[in-house]
């Protein structure tokens, strides 16, 4: 029962987290449609190599969800199907965050993403053609957010925070 209560207060942070970091810090605007620049998939990113994956997708799903209902609400139900695909190409498993899958992943993310948001900028506006001009933002957004993940992860991997919160809060598979 504890292991249950951690993962899902941990959770409950990791979305704390990722909402504000993509609602408020760092949040440029950019094109006609709504969209915006952040870094706050660096922390999806993160809950994704320290959560078992339900918990992982449920954090990238509520954060950005509820960043872009405070932000840009037509946005919200393609990025909660985007921000739940990102997390696929990392895993939690191992005693590193920046393991050989964890540091190709955020480059599978980019393409998630940057093809998501297309396909959901052309559905949403109607035109693919136009949708083409965002894809400079979403490159920006996954490549800045990629190296904060690189930056924080090596930090942390330095402090080994992953093997001490593993331990701190039990949160093996």
């Amino acid at each position: 029962m504890r292991q249950r209560t951690s993962k899902m207060v941990t959770t409950g942070l990791f979305s704390a987290m990722i909402t504000i970091m993509t609602a408020y810090i760092c949040h440029i605007p950019y094109g006609m449609n709504g969209g915006y620049v952040h870094f706050g998939d660096a922390l999806i990113y993160l809950a994704a190599v320290f959560l078992p994956r339900p918990y992982a997708l449920a954090a990238a799903a509520i954060g950005g969800g509820l960043a872009d209902l405070l932000t840009a609400p037509m946005w919200m139900p393609a990025t909660v199907i985007i921000k739940m695909l990102i997390v696929l190409p990392f895993t939690h498993k191992g005693d590193k965050i920046l393991s050989k899958r964890n540091i190709i992943a955020p480059f599978m993310a980019l393409l998630i993403s940057t093809a998501g948001y297309y396909l959901a900028e052309g559905i949403l506006f109607g035109s693919f053609g136009a949708a083409l001009l965002t894809i400079s933002g979403s490159l920006i957004q996954s490549g800045g957010s990629a190296a904060v993940f690189y930056i924080l992860g090596t930090m942390l991997d330095k402090l080994h925070v992953k093997n001490r919160l593993k331990a701190e809060l039990n949160l093996h598979c």
